[in-house]
């Protein structure tokens, strides 16, 4: 190839194209331009479909899938320092073209290696003839920090240590790909390939479906049914194991769970009886026999791994050794990504496998052998310069590896130093460029450094490739910025086949057999969060409708020193909310919680819920800085009361009918209760000054009923058999009681063999005792009272359900 930068040839455009300006790099392959400076098949339909729409279509179709990722919630976890900040997810939105002939052999040498790898783990974990027959150095093996004593000789309950691996490839300056890591601990990325797939497609949705690119889906689908096939066996379940909310890919994990059908699970939320894996459900304890892990191994079992580990379930080794459990992957693989193995994969392959790789592995050389590192040594500024144990963040491979020509020159000799005497710590391995493929930057296609993350998952007729993946592209030239936590961009990638491939989906198929979930799988966890959303949620909205009352009639009034005035201000202060800002702190705290409270539940929340959700704290925020007491301040809770009308509206027509649907609304019921009996204690008091029944109908959002209700002015008892005994008005305590009671008796356990549970029975009680009672009877402090009972009741629930 010639070594200077060159324009691809081909048939020009009939006007200005897109490529025109696209240069290489000298001496680098390029994914859409070959050798000889032509645009490759593939590649050419899709510039020329991008030319047909032209550059101001183009960019709109972009942020067209921009705004898909940011309406979505997409996002990955960029650690600066200890504290994580939540990013929005790089999409590269130029595709990586692979034709299908080319895919084959991919898919060919990572189906070989997951079988090698296979092997050499069960080897490690099992008859340790690796080690013996001098294949594997045994230092390599015993001081690794990934190696798990307490897992040898525990054979997986499954017959098979991995079951989903992803590996990270490159093409090298012959064209051929190699393979550059493995991801066996808990490979992530899989549920972010899947949104930049629906991303891409989204902006390019013609162009998409005249190219046959095969699908995704499929892929998903047969490893889905592999885990249910194999929990169905065993009696049990099958969950994701999360490490929680900080983790840097926790929205994969929940996307994955929301996906797959499966339930997203915490440590916390599992317990081991009787040596088997069990989940805290709303109906009790639970089995679970499979978990397909998203957190290190390490992490597991306090007991018998790291004992300081906070997220872990005491006892998980022990169920492992029983076999009650499947672990996807088993733990202890995460030993496979280290990096010294490369050194030694062609000769177990040909050892094991009987033949050479299919893909070849990066030169490495481990420099615990006196050749290797003295080669190491002698070579030492052509060389990447690493840690021969480390394992790597999900999306940054290059930590902790540095050129050796590019060490700062007063580090260089006590590197050289370490890597003579502790030798079994380092490696080096060969520096590899990078092929490159076309990124849009500010309307342009310009060259950047990729590389390709792909999948393989083991289902009932053995590994599958998923056919697609993801690249990581480079912001700059330099190929060591393809890390996400480096600023790095991920592209969607096209498998092209050359005939119609086949449309695949998570549906059922046709004569499948229709499973139902049972109801009672909705984790403890998980339940709490639903009915702190409730609570939330209603808190903001009865306070947002206290502070609009309020505003108005300072707007109205021009004072703020007036008795109502001052009356609503002492109100609000017991609820935490200070009037003194037009945008109070306590206000801003309730909505970040009811947010808080649906980021621990997404993988159970609808992505609409949640952007309503999310738009309405965007909203609060912006208000914060520029909103002004009075009239401004009334128009913005306004503006918050229907953006929580929507959010409610949203999740009470949309949800399914589930026992997660019955915790949010047993937590909105439960709230708005509570506000109501306390307002109404509080505005009908014999300190209340004059103005306080019209502002107390207007909180309860009950002007219009009270009017068509009553044939006078409001009225003490008029307002409070309004708003406390009238079962019909959507807003009163009775009719809340009413659907508490409701919505108790059909949760499990609400009512067995005739007997209604302690929850159940409070409820009936309080809402008998409003029954009975007249307006004269609901003084202020039966009010209180009973807006104190009714967390009395919320304490029962808790207490029957998330301990």
């Amino acid at each position: 190839m010639n070594t200077r930068s060159q324009k691809p040839r081909g048939k020009p455009p009939a006007g200005p194209s897109i490529i025109a300006d696209y240069r290489l790099q000298p001496g680098v392959p390029d994914e859409m331009i070959d050798p000889a400076g032509n645009i490759r098949p593939g590649w050419a339909a899709l510039m020329t479909a991008f030319d047909r729409l032209g550059p101001a279509e183009l960019a709109a179709r972009f942020e067209r899938a921009d705004q898909y990722l940011r309406d979505a919630g997409v996002f990955y976890r960029k650690y600066d320092g200890a504290e994580g900040k939540e990013r929005d997810w790089p999409l590269a939105k130029i595709p990586l073209l692979i034709d299908e002939a080319e895919w084959s052999t991919i898919s060919a040498g990572l189906t070989q290696r997951a079988e090698l790898l296979e092997t050499v783990i069960a080897d490690i974990y099992g008859d340790n003839t690796l080690v013996q027959q001098g294949l594997l150095p045994p230092e390599l093996i015993a001081r690794n920090g990934e190696f798990l004593r307490p897992l040898v000789g525990v054979k997986p309950a499954s017959g098979h240590y991995l079951h989903f691996c992803a590996f990270e490839l490159g093409r090298g300056p012959n064209g051929a790909w190699w393979v550059l890591g493995d991801r066996t601990q808990a490979p992530s990325g899989a549920g972010f390939a899947l949104e930049n797939r629906v991303a891409t497609t989204r902006a390019l949705s013609d162009i998409y479906a005249d190219m046959n690119i095969q699908r995704l889906a499929g892929f998903f689908r047969a490893f889905r049914d592999t885990l249910f096939t194999q929990a169905k066996r065993d009696g049990g379940r099958v969950g994701i194991l999360t490490p929680g909310q900080l983790n840097e890919t926790y929205f994969e994990h929940a996307y994955i769970a929301r996906y797959l059908g499966l339930m997203l699970l915490e440590g916390e939320d599992l317990v081991v009886e009787d040596e088997r894996v069990m989940v805290r459900t709303v109906a009790g304890l639970k089995p679970v026999t499979v978990l397909w892990r998203r957190m290190d191994a390490s992490y597991i079992d306090p007991l018998e791994l790291r004992y300081d580990s906070r997220i872990g379930t005491p006892g998980m080794v022990e169920a492992l050794r029983h076999g009650s459990i499947s672990m996807i992957n088993a733990l202890g693989t995460g030993l496979l990504e280290t990096r010294a193995l490369a050194a030694f994969m062609p000769r177990l392959a040909q050892k094991l496998l009987g033949t050479d790789l299919l893909l070849p592995e990066i030169a490495t050389w481990w420099c615990g052998q006196p050749g290797e590192q003295k080669h190491v040594l002698d070579n030492f500024d052509k060389l990447m310069i690493g840690p021969a144990f480390a394992t790597t963040l999900p999306f940054d491979d290059q930590r902790g590896t540095m050129l050796g020509s590019a060490v700062p020159a007063d580090q260089r000799e006590a590197l050289l130093d370490r890597i003579r005497t502790n030798g079994a710590d380092y490696v080096g391995q060969e520096q590899v460029q990078l092929s490159t493929a076309p990124v849009y930057v500010d309307g342009k296609l310009e060259p950047r450094a990729i590389t390709l993350r792909v999948y393989a998952a083991r289902t009932e007729d053995g590994w599958t490739i998923m056919p697609g993946g993801f690249a990581r592209v480079g912001s700059t030239s330099d190929a060591s910025a393809l890390a996400m936590q480096r600023g790095g961009q991920a592209a969607d990638v096209w498998v092209v086949s050359s005939k119609p491939v086949e449309q695949v989906s998570l549906l059922p198929r046709d004569g499948q057999k229709l499973v139902r979930n049972s109801p009672g799988s909705l984790p403890s966890r998980a339940a709490d969060n639903l009915i702190w959303l409730g609570r939330y949620a209603e808190r903001c909205e009865a306070t947002v409708r206290i502070l609009r009352a309020y505003n108005a009639r300072q707007a109205e009034l021009s004072k703020t020193d007036l008795p109502i005035l001052t009356h609503c201000a002492a109100f609000l202060e017991t609820i935490d909310v200070d009037v003194a800002d037009a945008m109070p702190l306590g206000l801003l705290s309730s909505i970040d919680s009811a947010v808080h409270s649906a980021s621990q539940i997404r993988d159970r929340f609808s992505p609409d819920g949640w952007l309503a959700l999310v738009d309405l704290q965007k909203t609060a925020q912006r208000f914060a800085t520029r909103v002004r007491p009075g009239d401004d301040a009334t128009r913005a809770m306004t503006v918050l009361l229907r953006k929580l009308a929507g959010f409610s509206g949203l999740v009470h027509e949309n949800m399914y009918r589930f026992a997660g649907w019955r915790f949010l609304e047993l937590g909105r019921r439960l709230e708005r209760a509570m506000q109501i009996a306390r307002a109404t204690a509080w505005f009908t008091g014999k300190e209340a000054p004059d103005g306080s029944l019209e502002m107390l109908l207007e909180i309860g959002d009950s002007v219009m009923s009270h009017r068509r209700r009553y044939s006078v002015s409001a009225g003490t008892e008029s307002a409070i058999d309004l708003l406390t005994l009238d079962p019909l008005n959507p807003r009163s305590v009775i009719f809340q009681l009413t659907e508490l009671q409701r919505q108790i008796e059909m949760l499990p356990g609400g009512v067995a063999d005739g007997q209604l549970s302690p929850a159940a029975k409070a409820g009936l009680q309080l809402h008998t005792q409003l029954r009975i009672a007249e307006p004269a009877d609901m003084t202020p402090d039966r009010l209180d009272k009973l807006a104190a009972d009714i967390g009395v009741l919320a304490s029962l629930v808790a207490a029957a359900y998330f301990v």
